[in-house]
């Protein structure tokens, strides 16, 4: 694994059991000493901690910060309040999704972003085109990619484990907002109120040098433990979240993806970001395929297993699937047309040459407990 980039954390992660594993061209720790399922239980019962270093995190600069980060993606980021965030989209001139992406708009007067490992080289290079070109035309715009650490507390005893630790008041912290704090005496920690579980959670943007002090004093409580790929994979489909590169692509349009919601309303009317022509008219006429949730029992389905109608033909393919260790069945995400994608709909999916029945779910399939600040 000599050629893979590494976390600030990767000693730590290989003194602790780690097992390290290739993703996203950096060396991850995919699981730990315990099974993958007891650790999915105790992200979703107590408390786990993520390695997320791998994640692109960037700064936007400028009096025309709002102006650029809406050239590119879906969103309304004018709209935001100071320190909110948004879950949106970059997209291409056909309407497909290059990436999804957090932006948060800092009250120290940037935008914290924070994308996909698997697409930084692709996001960086894309915002990097965009900042030359608006630069040329006098706008004020900079960016600042972040060489900082970036870690995920998930699970419902986040808020007593993490709150002994800050000045800030978490209550005051509902899901997709943020703020810039001391964190167990580590200043300069960027914590904002959301993760990829479902569950509660922050993910800490925190300087490398104080990152494994940080990891070691967080599993000094009984209630945390470590967790890696796997379990973070398992937890993301049980909350209905999409993995870039197999739920969505660039052939994918946020309208098939069930992502419609990420559209600011504003930004439909004015039609000015990437793609609109396609994916603005595609919300009223609806697209020819969707992607849907699925439930089945028997052996586990995987990605690529193809969807199949009652009568035997396929109508679309799984994108994501495991066996879920909350339900005690199988669930997976993927796109079948849109005329089978109704909640109750009975399909088949193909396992081994198998037809193994499966019918479509809402998702998420595990209730979420994000935190509205009530």
């Amino acid at each position: 694994m000599g050629s893979l980039k590494k976390t600030a954390l990767f000693d730590f992660h290989r003194q602790h059991g780690g097992k390290m594993v290739e993703f996203a061209g950096w060396s991850m720790p995919v699981q730990y000493k315990e099974s993958h399922i007891a650790s999915h239980m105790h992200a979703r019962q107590h408390c786990s901690l993520f390695d997320v270093s791998h994640m692109l995190q960037t700064k936007v600069h400028g009096k025309d910060r709002v102006k650029f980060i809406e050239s590119l993606i879906v969103g309304d980021v004018a709209e935001l309040k100071d320190n909110q965030g948004t879950l949106s989209l970059f997209t291409n001139e056909k309407g497909g999704i290059m990436d999804d992406l957090i932006v948060t708009k800092a009250s120290q007067g940037y935008l914290y972003v924070v994308s996909n490992a698997g697409c930084a080289d692709k996001d960086s290079a894309h915002m990097m085109a965009k900042v030359k070109e608006l630069k040329a035309t006098g706008y004020d715009v900079d960016l600042e990619f972040l060489d900082e650490s970036l870690i995920a507390l998930q699970g419902p005893s986040m808020v007593r484990v993490l709150q002994p630790g800050l000045s800030d008041d978490l209550r005051k912290l509902p899901f997709m907002t943020s703020t810039l704090t001391t964190v167990f005496g580590i200043q300069g920690c960027r914590v904002t109120r959301c993760g990829y579980t479902g569950e509660d959670g922050v993910e800490i943007s925190v300087p490398c040098s104080g990152v494994v002090p940080l990891a070691e004093r967080l599993l000094m409580d009984d209630e945390v433990r470590l967790a890696g790929l796997g379990a973070r994979d398992s937890l993301r489909l049980e909350a209905g979240l999409c993995l870039y590169g197999n739920d969505i692509d660039e052939n994918t349009t946020p309208v098939e993806a069930s992502l419609v919601w990420t559209i600011g309303k504003r930004r439909r009317q004015t039609k000015d970001f990437p793609g609109a022509d396609i994916i603005v008219p595609q919300i009223k006429a609806k697209p020819g395929r969707k992607r849907v949730g699925l439930v089945s029992t028997g052996p586990p389905v995987r990605q690529h297993t193809p969807i199949l109608s009652p009568n035997g033909r396929v109508i679309g393919e799984v994108t994501s699937g495991c066996p879920s260790p909350c339900l005690k069945q199988n669930v997976a995400m993927g796109y079948v047309e849109t005329g089978f994608s109704k909640v109750g709909t009975p399909v088949q999916v193909e396992v081994r040459k198998k037809m193994v029945d499966a019918v479509i779910s809402k998702m998420p399939f595990v209730t979420t407990n994000y935190y509205s600040g009530q």
